[in-house]
């Protein structure tokens, strides 16, 4: 174990919610820090500390049974009270898939949060006024820093020219006997979005819903690989997203989502981060656990390429107006 550093030393904050997302990150730690004494300041959620690269990094995972966007924003905080010179923010983990045609998006897939015209990559779908016929959605949250969307131009100009790193990164979590193998590619399956997952105390799966109920891809768009990368908007709230017309919907209203996810909205304002998510399930009531590990390990692998892009850092710090008043 490498000598520690002071806590000064530290410039990424890296916030994961499930102990799968966690273990996933410090795997891919290049050396594992030694941790601080304990004192009557630490914080209440678990972290490891590393680096990957030039950049000192604090893994912080949310407290267990604890997930949701004000976890988030407190751990977040914490964190940055007891590491002052973080600079860069990344929120990785898993997300539920908004599949289409033009994205042929599929379980294990990313999907990095990337701001366009209307959004800054994040959105907090359920939050607004209710209005006759809906719900009028109000407020908007924060891009990401702009070194991080330098980085991110970075990473995609590689991923259109090759297959970058992450896939050297992504083999050493996936070595036999690794808890964060690949499912078999027969159980990536996708319903129509008006049917309902088929339970019962027998049933394994989905083996008991309606084949015939399942969306041929076959002609959707060409993929290039087992893994693939996505750039866009995804939606952010408190609820899991278990319902396929739901989310056909809400995507459509927001203009195109690639992924749903329940921490990235409380962030956003306050601790301005690139989220990175694996997709583990098509955000519908066919959901299983079955690509939540592979899937924390795409992402995790995609977390550390975007790093290892960014430049060394001094201890200058870059906080936004709304990250401040936390501070």
């Amino acid at each position: 174990m490498a000598p520690k550093l002071q806590r000064e030393d530290y410039t990424v904050g890296w916030v994961c919610a499930l102990h799968i997302e966690f273990a996933a990150a410090q795997l891919l730690l290049d050396t594992e820090h030694a941790p601080f004494p304990q004192g009557p300041n630490e914080p209440t959620f678990p972290y490891k500390l590393g680096c990957i690269g030039s950049h000192n990094v604090v893994i912080a995972c949310l407290p267990a049974g604890r997930p949701g966007t004000n976890s988030a924003l407190s751990v977040a905080l914490q964190m940055r009270s007891m590491f002052t010179s973080i600079q860069y923010g990344l929120m990785v983990g898993i997300g539920g898939g908004v599949p289409k045609p033009k994205n042929n998006l599929r379980l294990g897939d990313v999907v990095f949060s990337q701001p366009d015209g209307a959004h800054g990559g994040v959105v907090q779908y359920e939050f607004g006024k209710d209005i006759p016929g809906g719900l009028r959605r109000t407020g908007h949250l924060s891009a990401p820093p702009e070194h991080l969307l330098n980085a991110l131009q970075t990473l995609k100009a590689r991923h259109s020219m090759t297959n970058f790193g992450f896939l050297d990164h992504l083999s050493k979590l996936t070595r036999p006997g690794s808890p964060f193998l690949r499912p078999n590619d027969a159980s990536d399956v996708l319903f129509a979005a008006s049917y309902e997952h088929k339970d019962s105390d027998d049933a394994v799966g989905c083996y008991e819903c309606a084949q015939e109920s399942l969306v041929n891809r076959d002609r959707w768009q060409a993929r290039t690989g087992p893994v693939q990368v996505h750039f866009g908007t995804i939606a952010s709230d408190n609820r899991l997203m278990r319902d396929g017309n739901q989310r056909d919907r809400i995507s459509k209203e927001l203009g195109g989502v690639l992924c749903f996810e329940m921490e990235a909205a409380g962030l956003m304002n306050h601790f301005p981060c690139l989220v990175i998510r694996g997709i583990a399930d098509y955000s519908d009531s066919h959901k299983s656990d079955d690509w939540q590990k592979y899937a924390a390990a795409t992402a995790a692998s995609c977390a550390k390429e975007i790093l290892l892009l960014i430049p060394p850092t001094s201890h200058v710090i870059e906080h936004t107006s709304a990250s401040k008043a936390f501070l």
